[in-house]
């Protein structure tokens, strides 16, 4: 009787056995694989019944707007701006031109990006709304992210290096540069040293993890929507084809002037850097979409603290991707203890007062505060290098308290220099 209890007590901890659908057992085959989307429909059925296949939905609307936004980016020739001096200063590629991966990519325009950018917010908000429900029935799934497969050039196939491993190892090439006379490296071997370098970063996925995704779409949603609230045609012109340099926008053949003060192509670079702070006058276009950013913001904070209740009500130590005091941190040099817990959350308080305007943004140059809510609510523009001259600021200034340093004083305790590590692992 007494192995038969253990037996039965060892199947319960085994990934997926706490869940109850077929989704949730061969989801991390699925993601492997790059078959996720086939699975949807059938995860949309089974949620909310089954929290793993809420969990099981909302990454498969994660992934796919991140598939579509890379497949469009390809599709048009993205690919990150470079010059000389760039080089000079960052370390990285010295080529005189930042040519896109794709050998034919096709024009774009203001409205198709607008396009582009609006489908990756749907896709991020209907992922958030399966992920909230993943915190019913509990689950625990085991996953290794590196080995995860996106179909990143829209070929319709995730191939084998077409893997988060891969990404990172290519990072890994960019940043260490080989000497001139070194050999070249081709695709095949860059993705084989990535997966032969990627260690063993298996997470063991459950219902708090899935409000955390909740607030990780919502994190990289806010951004997005706040630029989509405005009108940026003119920096789209002025400065886009930095990252679109062949997909035929206006500014595309006067990427190398004449020499000015360092190289033709650093000079002109330069130019389009004035010509992108100058161009930052955003006309707000649309108020409502706007005034949603913050209530965007408010759903973090609200979600990160609903992540943190299901943490710290956890009772199992299972490869955690956010570990309660009590677990083990994947992380041995970023330690998670009561005290980071509890700053955390009072940091949480901190951001809520400023969203809701009880609390002031500092501003450098004023002795009241500028409140965020009002900016939100009210605002006609956006114009960046106004609003830190203080101009632009006027309208949104009034008095009351102010953020300082002390209302942020446990998190400063707490976290040190480290705070920026663990901003973006709480979420």
């Amino acid at each position: 009787m007494r192995g038969l209890t253990a037996a039965a007590m060892a199947a319960l901890m085994l990934p997926g056995s706490a869940i109850g659908s077929e989704i949730g057992d061969t989801l991390a085959q699925r993601l492997y694989d790059g078959t996720l989307s086939e699975v949807r429909a059938e995860a949309i059925a089974l949620c909310p019944e089954h929290a793993d296949a809420c969990f099981a939905a909302g990454l498969t609307d994660l992934i796919g707007g991140v598939e579509a936004l890379s497949q469009a980016f390809y599709r048009h020739g993205g690919t990150a701006p470079g010059t000389p001096a760039a080089a000079m200063l960052l370390g990285i590629d010295s080529g005189t031109t930042a040519m896109p991966l794709n050998p034919d990519p096709e024009p774009l325009s203001y409205e198709q990006l607008r396009t582009i950018l609006g489908d990756f917010v749907t896709a991020m908000d209907a992922a958030k709304g399966y992920f909230e429900q993943g915190d019913g029935s509990e689950f625990v799934i085991a996953i290794e992210p590196l080995r995860v497969r996106i179909d990143l050039d829209g070929n319709g196939v995730a191939e084998a290096e077409e893997t988060l491993a891969a990404v990172v190892g290519a990072v890994g090439e960019f940043a260490n540069i080989p000497s001139p006379d070194a050999p070249p490296v081709s695709d095949k071997t860059r993705s084989k040293r990535a997966e032969a370098a990627a260690p063993d970063l298996s997470i063991g996925f459950d219902n708090a993890d899935s409000i955390w995704f909740a607030g990780y779409t919502q994190v990289v949603a806010a951004p997005v929507d706040l630029l989509l609230a405005h009108d940026f045609s003119e920096f789209f012109d002025a400065y886009l084809h930095r990252v679109f340099p062949v997909a035929g926008l206006l500014m595309q053949n006067y990427s190398r002037g004449s020499r000015l003060m360092m190289d033709p192509e650093s000079d002109a670079f330069i130019a389009d850097i004035i010509a992108a702070i100058h161009t930052i006058d955003f006309p707000v276009t649309d108020a409502e979409r706007l005034a949603g950013v913050l209530e965007r913001l408010k759903a973090i904070t609200a979600l990160s603290r609903q992540n943190w209740e299901l943490i710290l009500a956890e009772s199992d130590d299972d490869r955690e991707l956010v570990p309660s005091p009590r677990q083990t941190s994947l992380l041995p040099e970023t330690p998670v203890t009561e005290q980071t817990v509890a700053a955390w959350l009072a940091t949480l308080d901190t951001m809520d007062q400023i969203f809701a305007g009880e609390l002031l943004v500092p501003h450098w140059r004023f002795e009241q505060g500028f409140d965020l809510s009002a900016y939100f609510a009210t605002a006609s523009e956006t114009d960046l290098v106004m609003l830190i001259a203080g101009q632009g600021a006027l309208p949104y200034l009034r008095p009351g308290p102010i953020a300082d340093a002390r209302s942020f004083a446990e998190a400063n305790e707490a976290f040190g220099t480290d705070w920026l590590r663990y901003a973006f692992w709480f979420n």
